[in-house]
């Protein structure tokens, strides 16, 4: 597809903003009330424009099966949505979604119940939303489009220092918190974040709404694995008993059976 690097970067916000778009209104459903949800103070979520992206530069060559262009969509976005899972994770020692109690879920970074819609709007995207989208770029001046990229970039770019000066504040925060002594004790160490943070900015408030379920520190993912784990254990030992009583039953059944064909046949 013959675009521009400005189109391209007007894309990228579009979907980013449609995104954010998306992510507010789920968890208006979820909570009954307004968050601005995303790393940034803006209306975008940076990674609905990457994938939007990815999708339409990548799987260009797909547009012609629907079906090759649905699979291929659902294993771009999770690549994408692992891969920034863990690099985030890396960077300010926190997780900020998990998938580890939802049903196949590699590592509780992706998970197919979230994928599956992403391959749907990779379908909208190539044959809707990207068609109307270019067409209107089509008819603006390129001038136009430019001046709009370049300022919406300054935009962007001034978003991304300051909000992750804030996000390495939340960083520091949760790290000093686990030098107290409590770094045993996650559910502590978040909720002590999270009171130091909403003092402070309006910013570091912002972030904290952003994710209502956030992580303060990985050694929260182990435990809700380890819990995991050892459910299906106690359910396989369960299962194990249930067996052997059957099996004992069965025995005893085999044996009463055989005792009263014998006294029978006297």
């Amino acid at each position: 597809m013959e675009l521009t690097i400005s189109q391209y970067f007007l894309l990228f916000i579009i979907y980013s903003f449609l995104g954010w778009c998306m992510e507010v209104a789920c968890k208006l459903k979820e909570y009954k009330r307004f968050i601005n949800r995303g790393f940034l103070i803006g209306p975008y979520c940076p990674i609905y424009g990457l994938g939007a992206i990815a999708i339409t530069i990548l799987l260009y060559r797909y547009s012609y099966d629907p079906v090759v262009l649905f699979v291929m969509s659902v294993i771009t976005c999770m690549i994408l949505e692992y891969t920034t899972s863990y690099v985030m994770e890396k960077l300010f020692k926190a997780r900020w979604w998990d998938y580890s109690r939802r049903k196949f879920n590699l590592n509780g970074r992706v998970c197919l119940g979230t994928a599956i819609p992403f391959g749907i709007l990779g379908l909208i995207i190539f044959y809707i939303s990207n068609p109307f989208i270019i067409g209107i770029f089509n008819k603006l001046n390129t001038n136009a489009l430019n001046i709009i990229a370049i300022i919406l970039l300054l935009v962007f770019v001034i978003d991304i220092v300051i909000s992750t000066v804030i996000i390495i504040g939340f960083r520091k925060t949760a790290v000093q918190v686990g030098k107290e002594g409590t770094q045993d004790n996650t559910e502590e160490i978040t909720r002590k974040v999270r009171e130091i943070l909403v003092q402070k900015s309006w910013l570091h408030r912002r972030l904290v709404n952003a994710y209502p379920k956030l992580i303060a520190i990985k050694h929260k993912i182990k435990k809700i694995e380890n819990e995991i784990k050892e459910s299906a254990k106690e359910k396989k030992e369960e299962i194990t008993e249930k067996v052997e009583d059957v099996k004992k039953e069965v025995e005893e059944k085999t044996i009463e059976v055989k005792d009263n064909t014998t006294e029978k046949n006297k």
